[in-house]
């Protein structure tokens, strides 16, 4: 089984998705999908129909992030809040640095990406976007 987040965005999916994806690698998975194609959905407004239906972000065989827009038209409501986190598990220190500083930027830093005392580099933020990251390097025997 595999289990892969799934964000919501109201109007900024595209550009979120894009953003990690020049930080995280990877490719889009299928292309976007914009609410427009749904057929006889011709009553959304223009800016509601370029909205993101679905888009998968496939960093690796084992790491992909969906994502979609809202449709405020249809009653959704996004609910930005802290229920919700993706976890980075980085290859090295430094590619976990790399991924923090990246995400984290125009966002809030709630942890600081530094050693933990159970023996990881770990920090914690939240996004531009609102959404939720931990970065966790979990350092081999010998590194510090």
């Amino acid at each position: 089984m595999k289990i892969h987040p799934y964000l919501n965005f109201n109007g900024q999916a595209k550009e979120a998705i894009t953003f990690y994806k020049s930080i995280l690698g990877g490719d889009f998975d299928g292309g976007f999908s914009y609410f427009s194609e749904i057929p006889g959905i011709d009553h959304l407004s223009d800016e509601e129909k370029n909205r993101v239906m679905h888009v998968t972000l496939k960093i690796s065989e084992e790491v992909k992030i969906m994502a979609s827009d809202i449709m405020p038209s249809l009653g959704h409501k996004l609910n930005v809040g802290n229920h919700n986190y993706i976890s980075l598990m980085p290859d090295s220190k430094e590619q976990g640095e790399k991924f923090f500083e990246g995400l984290s930027a125009g966002g809030k830093i709630e942890m600081p990406y530094e050693k933990a005392f159970w023996g990881s580099y770990f920090g914690s933020f939240i996004d531009k976007y609102g959404n939720g990251w931990m970065v966790n390097y979990n350092l081999k025997e010998g590194e510090e």
